[in-house]
């Protein structure tokens, strides 16, 4: 009787470090998961933010091409040229993406940007002459395939996102990721007025 006892203890003894070893490997898996898919949203971001910032080099060639012409409206460049202020001066960390508010200040200063290049590239096509000018033609085409890139990127972006939360989200993952810190992370939304990239095709 002791002995089958002993038998009973050890094999209630075995299963239970199975199911602890089995618990550990789990939870290395679904960390290490976690890990990688958050690296994945953040190489995404710094993508997305290669764009923006491509974008941005390109605006004080365009503003000064468009300047050369002294009849060109000057309200539609001081709003080009503040826009872009005002995006440089926004702090961009990898803590922006935890941080709805932070983010969303992010999404419509560059949706300003947007919108004042828009209007821009609109109102040149009351100039004949700037429309004909090569350095402007070179840079509306650099400018249309960044905003094309940007497009894309957001697109990656929120894709990988979406399966971030949604590992982060599911049960029993989700106990992981509230141990370890592994908070929802945000996405591109569309803005009005800022769905489709400025039309700079003439």
């Amino acid at each position: 009787m002791k002995n089958k006892g002993m038998m009973i203890g050890c094999a209630i003894g075995a299963v239970v470090l199975l199911a602890v070893g089995m618990l550990v490997i789990w939870g290395i898996s679904s960390y290490n998961n976690m890990v990688s898919l958050d690296q994945a949203v953040i190489q995404s971001w710094a993508q997305v933010e290669n764009q923006y910032q491509r974008r941005a080099d390109l605006i004080p060639n365009l503003v000064n091409t468009v300047k050369g012409y002294a009849d060109f409206e000057k309200e539609v460049l001081t709003k080009v040229t503040e826009a872009r202020a005002r995006v440089s001066q926004f702090n961009i960390t990898p803590e922006v993406l935890n941080d709805p508010q932070a983010f969303a200040k992010f999404q419509s200063l560059q949706g300003e940007l947007s919108g004042a290049l828009s209007r821009l590239l609109v109102t040149v096509e009351n100039y004949p002459q700037l429309k004909a000018n090569e350095n402007f033609l070179q840079l509306q085409a650099q400018l249309e395939g960044t905003e094309n890139r940007i497009s894309v990127e957001r697109k990656k972006f929120n894709e990988v996102v979406q399966s971030y939360n949604t590992t982060i989200k599911r049960f029993p993952a989700s106990i992981m990721a509230g141990m370890f810190g592994f908070g929802e992370k945000q996405y591109f939304k569309a803005i009005q007025g800022a769905e489709t990239p400025p039309k700079v095709e003439f």
